[in-house]
């Protein structure tokens, strides 16, 4: 059962995704799939509330866009976007921020910005990666193959959010503002 303070932050880490999504798309023209910030706020929700808290709150947000708010970059929501070719990666949010907080309660339970850098890298990169391509494949007709390389082009950006993820986590533990990610 989540406690008061659980649900405020799990508000709170929505409220961060809609925020993020306020800075501007950036679109690179050879695949559907924009440039966002809102994977850092995915990272972030792992990284510091932990696996249960973390996919909470990011789901929380993925049920806002479904339901028609425009939170993700460029005023976009609705069930359509969903079901369009980013959708897979934005139904990946969740289950990335639970795997990136999985392995921070496991492996990154300091703040140890090298362990927090891996742990946003596998569950805020890889798991969302896994989701959309394969989506991105199916709805926008490409081969796998394709659709995997054209991928590729965003790995250095999510690397550097990746690494700004790691060290504002590290940093927020240190200062030990919110309720230790195992809690």
């Amino acid at each position: 059962m989540l406690s008061t303070r659980d649900l405020v932050l799990c508000a709170l880490f929505a409220a961060l995704l809609a925020g993020l999504g306020m800075a501007p798309p950036i679109p690179l023209g050879f695949l559907p799939v924009p440039i966002t910030a809102q994977s850092l706020g995915v990272m972030l929700a792992g990284a510091l509330l932990g696996a249960k808290r973390g996919g909470l709150a990011v789901l929380l947000f993925v049920l806002l866009v479904a339901a028609g708010l425009p939170l993700l970059a460029g005023g976009r929501g609705g069930v359509g976007v969903l079901m369009g070719p980013t959708g897979g990666f934005v139904l990946a949010f969740p289950v990335g921020a639970f795997v990136t907080g999985l392995l921070a309660e496991r492996f990154a339970t300091g703040a140890n910005p090298l362990r927090l850098f891996g742990t946003c890298v596998v569950g805020g990169v890889a798991v969302v990666y896994a989701g959309g391509i394969p989506w991105l494949s199916l709805v926008a007709g490409l081969p796998l193959e394709k659709a995997a390389l054209g991928s590729l082009a965003f790995v250095p950006g999510d690397l550097v959010k990746a690494g700004v993820a790691a060290v504002a986590a590290a940093a927020v533990r240190r200062a030990g503002v919110l309720p230790a990610v195992h809690a």
